[in-house]
Order: structure tokens, then sequence, then C-alpha cells
């Protein structure tokens, strides 16, 4: 049966207490509001579907609610975020009613809210299962920085969407022209989401350590559009602190 372009998705945060750099980053204060609690008004301000924090814990669930958000409670062992998100986009709507899920990372509370909206659009082509968001590499340090996922995209010159062919951390691909930084932002078709959950964890995907690998080898297609920065995500207490000085700037 021939895809059809999604036209309502639905937004969902995976969150857990547990990091290893950050514990319970999740309700870390900024700006007088847990960091969760941010993120999902940027979810809420990109303005393309309804918000669900899927919590790995009944204190995140507590929190979000009481600043009016929407939490479903997921089982805490889920290996991947991922994982979650499934799991609460099927209890939310088990019907089906919203045909693309939004999976947007916990941790990015300075995120702008058009960079959720172009997450969206490369779904626009029937032919794509994912859709996800690179920035071009300015910093050349970042070639070789292994914690710096590149993407490696075919896009003609001009063009703002294009089809991912590779993740990896090492420089790539070679030859002049840019190079492009992942970020970990995705939107699924949501037949799609349901097979990427269900396959095992691939050969590559594990060699790399980049959950995306999986969707590649097993031959489903992820397109990407570009954003102009690298949002600020929060890993360690010094990303914390700055992303503070951010909110009171």
């Amino acid at each position: 049966m021939m895809s059809s372009t999604p036209k309502k998705p639905l937004i969902v945060i995976p969150a857990r207490m547990a990091s290893s750099r950050l514990p319970g980053k999740p309700l870390a204060d900024i700006a007088g509001a847990p960091m969760i609690v941010q993120v999902m008004r940027r979810a809420e301000e990109a303005d393309i579907g309804p918000v669900l924090v899927a919590c790995a814990e009944e204190e995140i669930a507590e929190a979000v609610r009481a600043a009016g958000g929407t939490a479903l409670l997921t089982r805490p062992d889920h290996p991947s975020g991922s994982d979650r998100v499934f799991e609460a986009a099927e209890a939310y709507d088990p019907n089906g009613a919203y045909d693309a899920v939004v999976n947007l990372q916990g941790d990015l509370p300075a995120l702008d809210p058009s960079a959720i909206k172009a997450v969206f659009q490369p779904l626009q082509n029937v032919a794509v299962d994912m859709a996800t968001l690179v920035a071009e590499i300015i910093d050349e340090e970042e070639l070789d920085d292994e914690n710096a996922v590149k993407a490696v995209v075919s896009l003609a010159n001009g063009e703002r969407i294009g089809r991912a062919l590779w993740f990896s951390r090492l420089r790539t691909p070679w030859g002049n022209g840019p190079r492009y930084h992942h970020i970990g932002l995705y939107a699924y078709r949501r037949d799609a989401l349901a097979r990427f959950v269900s396959l095992p964890p691939a050969p590559l995907e594990q060699r790399e350590r980049l959950e995306q690998l999986r969707a590649l080898e097993n031959g489903m297609r992820i397109d990407a559009a570009i954003v102009d920065t690298v949002p600020l995500g929060v890993d360690t207490p010094e990303d914390l602190a700055r992303i503070r000085r951010i909110f009171v700037s």
C-alpha cells in the first residue's frame, strides 16, 4: 500500500532520572522550572501537535503535570529512548489517530522550536521512513571529535533536505565540501517507528554506538533537514551551568 503524507504528528519527549554524568537532570532547575518542563515548553511553542512526556519515574511525571503538561509513566527498563517513545505513543494513541511521532530529547531546553517543525518536513516525501536534523560543521576540531556524530547526506547545491546515507563518529565524507553534524532529533512515520523498535540491534549500530544505523542497516530511508545551529544539550554539570547563563542573559 502506498504511503501517504503524515499530517498529524505527536511529539513525545522521553525522560529518565538515570544519567551517568548528571543524575536527575530532568528535574534540574533552569530559570525556575525543571529542565523537562523547559523542553516541553519548546515543543509546545513549535505548535505542530500535542506534546507528551514519556517518563521512567513518577517524580518526572509529577513535575510535568504540575506545569500543566501531559505525562505518561513507562517501563523503567527500556534500552533506548525510542522504545520509551513507542510505548508512550501506543498507550496515548492506541487507534493511530496520529500518523507521525517526533522523538524530542529531554535535554534540549534551549532548542529553537523551528527545529521541531523542520524535522517533520522530510516526511512530506512519501518514500521517507524517518527524518532527522543536521547542521554544517564550522569548527574544524569537531571533525575529529568522536562525540560529535557526522552525517553523510546527499545534497545538491542549495537543497535543505537530503537523503542520509550514513552516520559515523569519524571525519566523513572524504573530499572537499561541507560536512554535517548530526542532531539527535527524529520524526518517524508511525509504522516506521513500530518497525524500528521491533528490530534487533544491528552489527554496525553496535560498532559505532549509533542507534540510527539500525534503520539504515535494515533498508529504512532517513532524510535529513539542515538547520543553522547545533542546539546545546545538557549532559554534564558544566553544560547545565552554561544553559542557566543563557536563560538569564
